[in-house]
């Protein structure tokens, strides 16, 4: 038979109902495997998809561990160790006492500052009283002087006047004695030729001799007002010289003042001082500034340690955060503020958190030899940025997360 036209396939016989069920079947089956191959490829299109978005909105890196501070305790003073009180991985709280270092030499140099203290402070007790007792000595002394100075004039003034008269009564008694001794002359004379009494020229004799007397009186006079002036003018010198010192008062007084500040100034230093040995005194107590585990614990008793020598760490367990290391190809969507899952290695457990900070640079930058890619062969290397995630409080009330553990970090960029 021959195959009729359009109805015949390459390989088959249409020739008979047996051909025909088989081609039947052949195009069913090819049917059903088109429609396989379809919904397999619609799948696997799906899938992708689904896979693409849900891991492009997931940012993930095994170079994460986790940070915390760690902060080392020294010695503030030197001195012998007399007790220890914590030992290496225990849990303290703030305030508590560390270490105790012997505390004698410091109790001694605390008793010495306080007495230098109450002597500084009577000294500027002391200060204190003599500014306003000079300032009144002083001021007094001014008038006093002044008035000194007056009387002291008024005193020369007296003694000029006195000596003037006496001078005046010199004169009077020279004059007399002059003209008493002319009479006694022409008396001599006379009595020579019994023309007066010899009375006459006793008297005469006597009154020459009495005028003589009164010119060594009224001599001895001036002589004393001389004297008297002369103590005068010194006496008014004194009193100028009193006035002109009291005059320096305003200069006393400041300089009672500038002691009274140079003992301020004293008891000041010496109240720094009793402050720093009393601080002395309590740094020989090292307590715990906050919360934490020991760690790195040097320090034994009967030890002399010197100040700033380390004794131990403190690591606070509840500020611990993530840095992770992500790719510089990975932070095209990343800001913070976005949700992040943490999974930690040593437990196998999660937890959440946000991302809270991207550093400035990236890790080579800071490390110890960075690198120089103006020199040598340069390769182009993906770098890593350091990205700070914290976790949400509470998740880790035991503490169980420790510096350094190894994480994978995931965050939602979306």
């Amino acid at each position: 038979m021959k195959p009729s036209d359009g109805a015949t396939t390459e390989g088959i016989d249409t020739g008979g109902p047996g051909n025909a069920s088989g081609v039947i079947a052949f195009l069913r089956a090819r049917r059903r495997l088109t429609r396989g191959l379809t919904v397999g490829a619609v799948v696997i299109v799906l899938g992708a998809i689904l896979a693409w978005r849900y891991f492009a909105v997931r940012e993930s890196t095994d170079d994460a561990q986790i940070d915390g501070h760690i902060a080392p305790i020294a010695a503030r003073v030197g001195g012998t160790v007399v007790a220890v009180n914590v030992d290496d991985n225990q849990q303290v709280k703030a305030g508590t006492v560390l270490v105790r270092l012997d505390d004698t030499d410091y109790k001694v140099a605390l008793q010495k500052a306080e007495a230098d203290l109450a002597e500084a402070q009577a000294a500027l007790q002391a200060a204190r009283e003599g500014v306003p007792i000079t300032t009144t000595t002083t001021a007094s002394g001014v008038s006093s002087a002044t008035a000194g100075v007056t009387r002291a004039g008024a005193g020369v003034a007296a003694a000029q006047s006195r000596l003037e008269a006496a001078k005046a009564r010199l004169r009077e008694a020279i004059a007399s004695d002059t003209r008493l001794q002319r009479d006694l002359e022409r008396a001599r004379a006379l009595v020579d030729k019994d023309e007066i009494s010899r009375q006459q020229f006793d008297a005469a004799v006597a009154a020459a001799a009495s005028a003589r007397a009164a010119v060594d009186a009224a001599q001895a006079s001036v002589t004393e007002a001389e004297h008297a002036r002369a103590q005068a003018n010194d006496a008014l010198l004194q009193t100028q010289a009193e006035l002109r010192t009291a005059h320096t008062a305003p200069n006393q007084v400041a300089i009672m003042r500038a002691r009274q500040a140079s003992a301020e100034a004293k008891v000041q230093q010496a109240r720094a001082v009793v402050e720093q040995a009393r601080l002395a005194l309590g740094y020989t107590t090292v307590t715990a500034l906050t919360d934490g585990v020991v760690s790195r614990k040097t320090v034994q008793v009967g030890e002399t340690v010197q100040a700033g020598q380390p004794l131990l760490a403190l690591v606070p367990l509840d500020e611990v955060w993530v840095t992770a290391n992500f790719k510089e190809t990975q932070l095209r969507h990343m800001h913070p503020g976005q949700r992040a899952v943490v999974e930690v290695d040593t437990y196998g457990r999660s937890y959440r958190g946000r991302v809270d900070s991207i550093a400035a640079a990236t890790g080579a930058r800071f490390s110890l030899l960075p690198p120089e890619n103006a020199t040598g062969n340069y390769v182009k290397v993906v770098q890593r940025v350091p990205v700070k995630i914290v976790l949400d409080r509470g998740q880790d009330p035991e503490h169980l997360l420790r510096p350094g553990m190894s994480v994978v970090p995931t965050v939602f960029t979306r």
